[in-house]
């Protein structure tokens, strides 16, 4: 008897299984936050694969055949950030008061912008800004995080004992909290001040949060 055999899938399993293992020759969480970090820095299009490679310690063929190339490795390394962003976001709207809500939103996104030396400024806004080189995907991809903070802040600013100090609806606030720090991140690229920051989001608060809005 003659057993036909799909030499197409048996391939296929083999470099799956090679690819496995190369996965598991090095700690993936430490080589995805060392490409966050550096794609963060330098961004998209200064960021090679051999640049990856001695940032992560990883060969680059290693890196290829485990990621599939650089945009890859890019978006695995956007959806880390922005699932701590969220997370992070929510962690700090959860405060009595709109106000301070809104302190500790801004001191997390100022932060983030002003941290390392040099500062490494906001990893959305610089995606954003690189979006039309790296694809369509990853316009998207800013877009649906965007929309996803914007959603956090407004079901945050929703509670009742927060809602009623707001000088605008929730919903409209958190549209202009993220439009504000869109600008407030252009303007950490240009002054490298991270107390002008924190000014320039204390009086958006005030703009946001009435008279009576509590401490």
């Amino acid at each position: 008897m003659v057993v036909n055999v799909d030499t197409s899938v048996k391939y296929q399993k083999v470099e799956i299984s090679k690819t496995m293992a190369m996965v598991r020759q090095f700690d993936e969480e430490a080589v995805l936050s060392k490409v966050l970090e550096l794609f963060w820095v330098k961004g998209w299009q200064a960021t090679s694969m051999a640049d990856l490679a001695e940032a992560t310690d990883v060969q680059r063929g290693s890196l290829y055949h485990a990621y599939g190339g650089k945009e890859q490795l890019f978006q695995l390394a956007f959806d880390r950030y922005a699932e701590a962003v969220l997370t992070e976001s929510r962690q700090a709207l959860e405060a009595p008061s709109a106000r301070r809500a809104l302190e500790r939103f801004f001191d997390v996104s100022i932060t983030s912008m002003t941290a390392d030396v040099p500062p490494r400024g906001c990893f959305t806004t610089k995606t954003a800004v690189e979006s039309d080189v790296i694809g369509e995907a990853m316009q998207n991809r800013v877009r649906e995080l965007l929309e996803q903070l914007e959603a956090v802040i407004a079901e945050a600013l929703s509670r009742d004992a927060v809602r009623a100090s707001l000088a605008v609806p929730p919903d409209k606030a958190a549209q202009a909290i993220i439009a504000f720090t869109r600008g407030l991140a252009v303007m950490e690229r240009i002054y490298h001040d991270p107390v002008r920051l924190r000014e320039l989001a204390a009086l958006q608060i005030k703009l946001l949060v009435g008279p009576e809005g509590g401490n």
